[in-house]
């Protein structure tokens, strides 16, 4: 999904994968809840229902979808992100099932520049969600940021859901600006570190 509303230049797949490449030098933050935004303020980045009971996850499943011709860039970037999403929560004793877990796990990946800004969906869902949360990054990088140099930055939006009723029990959303040209394995840390950071408040009952 693209914000086309404020799109000068649009982005091509490319930066799917350079979000991989988060510098170590840059300390992630969590994006401020509340932002103000005409027409979507309602749009919560952190979400917090206390302990949830759980020892299985499932993705969400958005069912046959048509393949992009970046379809491998992406592929790469979700199997990065999912790898890291499975160790963390599996160290919190929550292990990966295909389907059927005792919660969902929804992320979209937010990736933008001075200009422009675009999203990776396809294991969040559509609908107004979706498009709020890439509507209050856009603008919160490109008209509310101080910056005046050419910036790169990556946003990862998790959602741990509720399977029955598709609520959101817990969400948790970081940032952290983009580095180009990492080795895949100091991407693939890098992806781990991001996740445990937006994870670490987490809480797992048994």
């Amino acid at each position: 999904m693209t914000h086309k509303a404020r799109i000068l230049n649009p982005l091509n797949s490319r930066p799917f994968a350079r979000f991989l490449a988060i510098t170590s030098g840059m300390i992630p933050a969590l994006l401020a809840a509340t932002l103000a935004l005409t027409g979507c303020s309602s749009v919560k980045t952190t979400v917090d229902k206390g302990p949830i009971t759980a020892r299985t996850f499932s993705f969400l499943n958005m069912g046959p979808r048509q393949t992009p011709s970046y379809a491998e860039a992406r592929k790469e970037a979700h199997a990065m992100i999912q790898q890291a999403i499975i160790k963390n929560l599996a160290a919190k004793g929550v292990s990966q099932v295909p389907a059927g877990g005792d919660i969902t796990v929804a992320y979209i990946v937010i990736l933008g520049n001075n200009v422009s800004t675009t999203s990776l969906n396809e294991y969040f869902g559509y609908g107004p969600d979706a498009e709020a949360l890439l509507e209050k990054v856009h603008k919160q990088e490109t008209q509310t940021s101080e910056q005046r140099g050419y910036f790169e930055q990556g946003t990862l939006v998790i959602d741990i859901l509720d399977p029955k009723t598709s609520k959101i029990l817990d969400r948790r959303t970081i940032s952290a600006q983009i580095l180009r040209n990492l080795p895949m394995e100091q991407r693939a840390e890098r992806v781990q570190s991001i996740v445990d950071q937006a994870l670490a408040p987490l809480q797992i009952a048994h």
